[in-house]
């Protein structure tokens, strides 16, 4: 049972874990980005993501940020960006956006799975990921997947 949830949550793309191997600029960029954050960073961002994603009118209801921890994140967060462009990556960031135009942008989609997995890897945000799974007919899945 448990390595179906395993297999269920891995298939969704909750938890990513796919190593980048830097071969082109793009990737070298990304990875000094990565390679230049701490584990206290990568929370803060996290947060910083959450209270992004929290703004939505869906979603807003559920979350209990005042508008000064939002500026304090957003604070926080430029300053490591201005630090991580300015003074741990500037030539890998110079050489990747001379070759791809969009390199800044997925250079910090890897930094947003890189926080993200810091949080994924909680005990108890795996638990709290898992609770669907007692809604979840497995044996309807399972029938799918038996079919020949």
């Amino acid at each position: 049972m448990k390595n179906l949830i395993r297999v269920i949550i891995l298939s969704l793309g909750i938890i990513t874990g796919s190593a980048v191997f830097a071969s082109t600029p793009t990737e070298v960029f990304a990875n000094c980005l990565v390679d230049n954050l701490n584990g206290k960073e990568r929370k803060n961002l996290a947060k910083w993501i959450y209270l992004a994603m929290a703004a939505h009118p869906e979603i807003k209801s559920f979350s209990s940020a005042s508008s000064k921890d939002i500026q304090k994140s957003d604070k926080y967060i430029g300053i490591l960006i201005t630090k991580l462009l300015t003074i741990n990556c500037p030539n890998e960031l110079n050489t990747a956006t001379k070759s791809n135009p969009n390199a800044l942008g997925q250079g910090f989609e890897l930094v947003g799975r890189v926080a993200m997995q810091e949080l994924m890897t909680n005990k108890k945000v795996t638990e709290s990921i898992s609770n669907y799974i007692k809604y979840t007919d497995l044996e309807k899945i399972k029938a799918i997947s038996n079919k020949k």
